[in-house]
């Protein structure tokens, strides 16, 4: 009983099993470890195999099953097949963990789970726990999900034009691509617009976001749900520094080459270089790939580009040989990049982790978006944050090698690209005001923790 003593509630934590997802939840759980909530990351075995810096001492750790305990996703024969496995065969073994950890010395008090897995939510509450659902996507984003479940918002898209609560006029090819593109990745679609399934069921609604940046959505969701935007979801030594040592998120699904990037930035002059990557899944295709080459060349500016060695044979011969003003890598730690003074502009697919840690350090974007939410994250960040602008493509839906010379040309050599940074600082100390002491989203953690804590003594 003496460990049930020392924290004010239990709360397990299960993130949809990629770099994406785990990212924010890992952070969100460090703050609430620092406020004495005893921690259990819950992830499946497939991902706690590929996982590399496993660097978490104040959080213990527990599996589950995807049903791919060798492969995860890789391993399925579809994304289909993937997510019926992975909710049956996870509903199951999750249920087995909570029955195992019934019988320990501090049983778990809540489940902060993932939205895309509302499944967990019922298995939870089968043993009587407390749940919040944690969006990892922006409530922009979620908004617009949310008006598909509801059936607001009718599919296939009929009109050139959206208005939607809280948002900005909305050009339909502004929506997320299983919208615009409705039919591409049915088992995703299934995954974004079933969120809300049991949403109504849940005891708090978490979102990785901070209230300015989301001002309006957040007014009109919060009617709706109990929602508490906690973000942004950043190690602390980047924003408020009240964590100690917290440098990084703590797991990486491939080994960064961060002391190569370093070295080579060090050398490099203030604000010179455009940093590209397009994340832990993104894919360009061959074409895109060869037109980007050549439009960084084209650009002539510095360039550090993250490559996965899956996708390095996109490259063109040529192009490799003779690049060399620029730094292709495998991986590297992303926040170290966009803190150094050498950078100059992220050009990024937009993923929402991305978006947010642009935005947090102060970091201009080129929003180059493939799928998914990162084609509304694109519209934000040029019209709505105005911390970027926006790489075009055309009619093939190729952004050419032009537009990308001429993206970065306008970034790093204009007014315009001086009036995009001046943005970027202003939105820079927001973030960090907001989770720092007194800040609206650390308030909103220290508010979930106390009611989570006042609950937990009401059932005890």
């Amino acid at each position: 009983m003496e460990e049930r003593k020392n924290h004010v509630a239990h709360c397990l934590v299960l993130p949809y099993p990629a770099q994406g997802h785990i990212n924010p939840m890992l952070q969100f759980s460090k703050r609430l470890v620092q406020r004495r909530v005893k921690v259990t990351l819950v992830t499946v075995v497939s991902n706690w195999k590929k996982m590399s810096n496993k660097n978490f001492t104040s959080i213990e750790v527990e599996s589950i099953s995807d049903g791919y305990d060798d492969g995860g996703l890789a391993a399925a024969e579809s994304l289909e097949a993937y997510i019926e496995t992975f909710w049956r065969v996870g509903s199951k073994t999750f249920g087995e963990l909570l029955q195992k950890l019934a019988g320990s010395s501090h049983p778990p008090d809540c489940v902060i789970y993932d939205a895309f897995m509302p499944w967990v939510l019922d298995v939870a509450q089968e043993f009587g726990l407390l749940g919040a659902t944690f969006f990892t996507q922006t409530c922009s984003t979620n908004n617009i999900y949310f008006h598909v479940y509801k059936k607001w918002l009718e599919l296939p898209l009929t009109q050139t034009e959206y208005i939607l609560p809280g948002l900005p006029k909305l050009a339909a090819e502004d929506l997320p691509s299983f919208l615009n593109k409705y039919g591409s990745y049915p088992g995703y679609f299934y995954v974004v617009v079933n969120q809300f399934a049991n949403i109504d069921k849940a005891d708090w609604v978490l979102a990785n976001t901070f209230y300015e940046l989301e001002q309006g959505v957040v007014d009109w969701l919060v009617k709706m749900w109990p929602l508490k935007p906690v973000g942004p979801c950043l190690p602390s030594m980047y924003l408020d520094k009240r964590l100690q040592d917290d440098k990084d998120y703590g797991v990486n699904m491939y080994n960064p080459n961060s002391e190569a990037c370093i070295k080579w930035l060090d050398d490099k002059p203030k604000g010179s270089v455009v940093y590209v990557s397009f994340g832990s899944i993104g894919e360009l295709s061959v074409e895109q790939t060869v037109e980007l080459a050549w439009g960084l060349r084209d650009g002539g500016s510095y360039f550090i580009w993250v490559i996965r060695d899956s996708e390095k044979g996109k490259l063109p011969k040529e192009f490799v040989e003779t690049s060399g003003k620029g730094l292709i890598v495998s991986w590297c730690f992303q926040l170290e990049v966009l803190t150094h003074e050498a950078l100059g502009c992220f050009l990024s697919h937009c993923g929402w982790n991305s978006s947010l840690e642009a935005l947090s350090l102060g970091v201009p974007v080129i929003a180059l978006p493939l799928w998914t939410d990162q084609i509304t994250n694109a519209k934000l960040i040029k019209d709505v944050w105005k911390i970027g602008i926006k790489a075009v493509a055309d009619e093939k839906e190729i952004v050419r090698r032009e537009t990308i010379a001429h993206c970065i040309k306008e970034m790093l050599e204009t007014e315009k690209g001086n009036e995009i940074k001046e943005n970027c600082i202003k939105w820079k100390s927001l973030a960090r005001n907001y989770v720092d002491e007194g800040g609206n989203s650390d308030k909103n953690t220290a508010e979930f923790v106390a009611e989570l804590a006042h609950r937990c003594a009401a059932l005890s």
